[in-house]
């Protein structure tokens, strides 16, 4: 009886259970503030064309600064992503259902250095990789069906 002998307990069996079936629980990944708030925001403001700010209950803000995805993405696109995330949002992002991307960051101060950031990354050709924009009275991403 190998199990028995490491333990196992054939009465209680997902008892200490240790798996890498299916993956891990997604508010694990929630950036300290929303989960700290969760279910505990009374407002949301848009600053300026695609920088919002969500405002808690109990006084704590978060800064959103939303850009253009595209429905495709190659790995060295999310890979910049990633790294744009780490280096001003203590790599918290998020992406939205029609593809965006959400930068969240915890304090006004850190809203410009992003912009400023995103502005300065563009294609060969010369377009914005990141275009900033997408909430209030703009144009988000179309999405359609295909089929």
């Amino acid at each position: 009886m190998a199990f028995i002998s490491s333990g196992y307990d054939p009465n209680k069996p997902m008892e200490n259970r240790i798996t890498d079936i299916g993956p891990r629980k997604y508010d694990e990944f929630y950036p300290e503030i929303i989960a700290k708030n969760k279910g505990k925001w009374s407002h949301h403001e848009i600053l300026e064309p695609g920088v919002l700010v969500h405002m808690a209950d109990s006084g704590d803000e978060v800064y959103t600064v939303r850009v253009g995805g595209c429905r495709l993405m190659s790995t060295t696109h999310l890979e910049e992503i990633c790294q744009i995330a780490d280096k001003h949002c203590d790599g918290h992002l998020r992406f939205t259902p029609r593809n965006n991307i959400e930068f969240m960051i915890d304090s006004k101060d850190k809203v410009e250095p992003l912009k400023n950031d995103l502005k300065t990354r563009k294609f060969p050709g010369g377009s914005l990789k990141f275009p900033i924009g997408g909430t209030g009275a703009g144009i988000t991403n179309i999405i359609h069906t295909q089929g």
